[in-house]
């Protein structure tokens, strides 16, 4: 289609319509990122936790957009770094959360200096781990945690298991099943962080009373929609298959749909409209 012909059809669709300002004030709190604590970051935290105090390594695996990075930030924050004048500042927890794809060895030891406030470094591959090493004894790190590891090159993996066995640091690796496909490859790696934990699926009464949560303290709809109903939920557990970030985007998007037809509450017809597009 030529832009003459898109701009014919353009206006034989019109202009869009433009939300009234009531509507698009609860489309903006509904687009807005909420912070639920759910019993499951808690157990997330616990788990970190006891894999800092053992000094032991391990692995977080769920789908993309279930808090995983929250969870593990917030654990982060929750072992707040000391300084004292004249003194390396001491860092129990190192989170790393935008490492590049293809990460090399050089890209990750860059990658924790700049975390850690320290210059990044130049020179050959065994100066710049030298010094990583050195500023994270120095810095007193227990936990690494490295967020979307599947980005690491394979080779990578190798310097990963040695911060844990030579510097007897608690390596956690975050990401989806991918990761656990890379790092299946190498069976020493896949060794060192067989621990695993599963985190952001839900089933049974724990998948409901998440409807329940969301219902109440996200959508904040004027009415209740009962989204905790069978038929209700039987379509939420369709479309998301447990998964805590696909029915944060059903529910937001069917929220907003329903509001835009003039509803107070999400009904079933409109949450089947929005599910549909998800199986």
């Amino acid at each position: 289609m030529t832009s003459k012909q898109a701009q014919t059809v353009a206006q034989q669709l019109g202009d869009i319509p433009v939300n009234g300002e009531k509507l698009q004030a609860e489309i903006q709190r509904l687009n807005r990122k909420t912070c639920i604590l759910l019993a499951q970051v808690k157990i997330l935290n616990d788990w970190l936790e006891g894999k800092r105090q053992a000094r032991q390594s391990g692995r977080i695996v769920g789908e993309s957009r279930t808090g995983k990075t929250m969870g593990c930030d917030a654990y982060r924050l929750r072992h707040k770094p000391k300084q004292e004048v004249g003194k390396p500042p001491l860092v129990p927890i190192a989170f790393l959360e935008d490492i590049p794809s293809d990460c090399s060895a050089k890209d990750l030891f860059n990658e924790i200096l700049k975390h850690l406030k320290y210059q990044m470094s130049k020179g050959t591959v065994a100066e710049i781990r030298e010094r990583t090493f050195r500023v994270l004894k120095g810095c007193g790190v227990e936990m690494l945690i490295i967020d979307e590891a599947d980005r690491l090159k394979p080779k990578t993996f190798a310097e990963v298991r040695d911060i844990f066995d030579k510097l007897e640091i608690a390596v956690i690796l975050v990401g989806t099943d991918r990761l656990d496909a890379v790092i299946k490859r190498d069976e020493q790696v896949y060794n060192r962080f067989r621990a695993c934990h599963r985190f952001g699926k839900f089933s049974g009464e724990d998948f409901k009373r998440t409807v329940e949560i969301w219902e109440k303290q996200v959508l904040k709809l004027p009415v209740a929609s009962n989204l905790s109903s069978k038929m209700m939920l039987k379509t939420l557990g369709e479309a998301t298959g447990g998964y805590i970030g696909l029915l944060d985007m059903i529910l937001r998007e069917s929220a907003i749909l329903a509001l835009k037809k003039g509803l107070q509450k999400v009904d079933l017809e409109t949450l089947k409209e929005v599910a549909a597009e998800y199986k």
